[in-house]
């Protein structure tokens, strides 16, 4: 469990998927079309078009404007589309972070399993979907990955956001997918640390005692100035709204970013580990 999505099953469905979901079915009644005609159409199979129909994943761009031309909609799927929730996938114990995330003018992240979300690669999100247990099925790992790219956008829709990411080094020395998953996945991380409001710190193996022992930790700023905070476990999650608790976060937030290495030095390893 990473990021607040289930480890098995359908994503939950929002009222808004829902209601794309009965529109498009409607629409495509109206082209008289069954799914079996339909989905080679747009691209897709049938279960994932049921599953759109039925609310049960979000629909990729390519599938609204497919749908859109091949339905004939006048406009109403790309303008239905445009109010979707943006927790596509979300465990129900994630919404109430990921509501306050997409609007936060501040995000911190320290973590010492795994690539953060927001930062992960298709193919290393693939990678960790496809490695879960219990099994996922191929249609299940398709919504979780369309759900986690979907909410990548964050680090391009709002450039005004302060984001902090701290790593272990070991996390990124694990090669997740082999050779040629991991360097893309560096890559990406070089780039997006060149990024001006994207800071990309490495916590060094050679670190004996550090704040951040207690384990992964996300920290958030809302526009209103409050902060709040969040931590994860396997199965379940923890949102954080005592002050007090949201303080020694803090704390243990600003000790790891004055432990790791600078930007600067963390770009570098990074660039060092990508040569390797």
């Amino acid at each position: 469990m990473t990021d607040g999505y289930p480890s098995g099953g359908e994503p939950e469905a929002s009222d808004s998927l829902k209601a794309f979901g009965e529109v498009v079915k409607t629409f495509r009644r109206r082209a008289r079309l069954t799914q079996e005609e339909f989905a080679p159409r747009v691209g897709y199979s049938v279960p994932t078009v049921a599953s759109i129909e039925q609310g049960r994943r979000f629909p990729p761009a390519d599938f609204v404007e497919r749908a859109e031309d091949v339905l004939d909609a006048f406009g109403v799927l790309r303008a239905a589309a445009k109010h979707l929730s943006r927790q596509p996938g979300l465990a129900s114990w994630f919404r109430q972070w990921a509501k306050l995330e997409a609007e936060a003018l501040s995000l911190y992240t320290y973590e010492n399993r795994l690539v953060p979300g927001l930062l992960q690669t298709k193919a290393y999100a693939h990678e960790l979907f496809a490695g879960q247990r219990p099994p996922l099925g191929n249609e299940q790992i398709e919504a979780q990955l369309v759900a986690r790219l979907e909410r990548k956008r964050l680090l391009t829709e709002r450039p005004n956001t302060a984001y902090s990411f701290i790593i272990e080094q070991h996390v990124l020395e694990r090669p997740t997918g082999g050779v040629e998953v991991s360097r893309e996945q560096l890559d990406h991380l070089i780039s997006l640390a060149e990024c001006r409001n994207i800071e990309v710190q490495v916590l060094p193996r050679s670190l004996g005692h550090h704040a951040g022992l207690g384990g992964p930790m996300q920290l958030l700023e809302t526009p209103d100035n409050r902060w709040f905070g969040y931590c994860e476990g396997q199965e379940s999650g923890q949102f954080i709204s005592d002050r007090k608790v949201v303080s020694i976060l803090q704390m243990r937030y600003a000790r790891m970013r004055s432990q790791a290495l600078t930007l600067e030095d963390s770009r570098s390893l990074l660039r060092r580990m990508r040569g390797a």
